[in-house]
């Protein structure tokens, strides 16, 4: 058994109450002494149930525990390869690695001196209703990146946070209404080639496989 398997390894809760009704959580860290001890705080959780090895996928929110934010821990981070937000505790944060983790899945960070069980607890609930938990310092600096981000990658090449031109927003926006792209060409005044390789572009960029795909990444960055 690798470490990743060893780190995936589960325990079923040995509190009572359905297990369909509280968040389902996966618990993988580095090394097996952090991997017991939050496996053991968040099995003792009436509300939380701590998945076995099997549902691992099946899971609301991952708890993926490290000392260090560096590359291979992103890295294993991306290998646990998580559909469900993540809790990240860490004892040091690199903040260089933070769009890395976000990109991940990452949606709420703790330091591990400050993870209590009560704060690592509503850490997971939060995570698992949608919400985030980062602290003041960790948010500022995720902001200044995305803000550099935007200002030395996406405006030189005339694209926002969504990765699209304006000229795509605008096919991307009347693709919604419904519009083929014979409609959208008249529309906007190009040619129908012009507007399918427009749309072409879009899906090859953002490794979208249809157009429908494209309008439901234009709705869930908001450029829609």
């Amino acid at each position: 058994m690798n470490q990743a398997e060893q780190a995936a390894h589960r325990v079923r809760p040995r509190t009572a109450g359905n297990p369909a009704e509280r968040h389902r959580v996966a618990v993988w860290a580095a090394d097996p002494i952090t991997l017991n001890g939050l496996t053991q705080t968040l099995m003792g959780r009436v509300e939380l149930f701590v998945a076995t090895s099997e549902l691992t996928e099946d899971v609301d929110v991952l708890v993926f525990a490290a000392d260090r934010l560096t590359t291979e821990v992103v890295a294993a981070l991306r290998r646990a390869g998580s559909t469900a937000p993540v809790v990240l505790v860490a004892g040091e944060l690199d903040r260089s690695h933070l769009l890395g983790v976000v990109e991940c899945g990452v949606v709420a960070v703790l330091h591990r001196s400050a993870a209590t069980e009560e704060r690592l607890v509503g850490a997971v609930t939060v995570a698992a209703n949608g919400g985030g938990v980062l602290p003041p310092s960790v948010l500022g600096d995720l902001l200044r990146q995305v803000q550099e981000l935007h200002e030395e990658v996406l405006a030189p090449r005339g694209l926002n946070a969504a990765g699209l031109t304006p000229r795509e927003i605008d096919v991307v926006r009347l693709l919604a209404e419904g519009l083929d792209t014979e409609e959208i060409g008249k529309q906007l005044r190009y040619s129908e080639r012009t507007v399918k390789n427009i749309i072409h572009a879009m899906t090859s960029r953002l490794k979208l496989r249809n157009r429908a795909q494209l309008v439901a990444h234009g709705l869930r960055t908001g450029v829609i």
